[in-house]
């Protein structure tokens, strides 16, 4: 049997973690999670294939390229589309597949219009608070033997 693959898509700006507000968002670079989630993807008998896009067609387009595909599943931190973009929710819902969303920060400790997630109905589950290990978090909770 293969490993169960994973694609794990970061949003805008997350290209700049480590650099960009480090008091909310840490001192963890992407490519330091990236290599994190590779390593855990092993230990759990997966893969990961991660991709960060700045616009919100190039996430769409990555999220309807696993559409028909072996990809088990999806994990996601759309950054500020979380709050905007219907065209990302629709491609999850098209996908069929099981996501999980993640946010590095708390958004609900911030901000008032980071308080609403367009995907937040169409997700199983979300992570958000725990830094660069929500990452982790999220991917192991959607390979869990009982799944999210």
């Amino acid at each position: 049997m293969s490993a169960r693959r994973v694609v794990v898509l970061h949003g805008p700006n997350l290209n700049l973690l480590g650099r960009r507000e480090p008091e909310i968002y840490g001192t963890t670079t992407l490519a330091d999670i990236d290599r994190a989630l590779a390593d855990r993807a092993r230990t759990l008998g997966a893969t990961v294939e991660c991709a960060q896009h700045n616009g919100e067609g190039a996430l769409v387009d990555a999220i309807q390229a696993t559409m028909g595909t072996d990809v088990f599943g999806l994990v996601i931190n759309p950054g500020g589309y979380t709050h905007t973009s219907v065209a990302i929710r629709d491609a999850l819902v098209a996908t069929g597949l099981p996501v999980v969303e993640v946010h590095l920060s708390n958004v609900y400790a911030r901000e008032a219009f980071r308080h609403r997630s367009l995907i937040a109905d169409v997700v199983k589950a979300r992570v958000m608070g725990f830094g660069a290990r929500g990452y982790l978090l999220g991917l192991e909770g959607l390979l869990a033997p009982d799944g999210v």
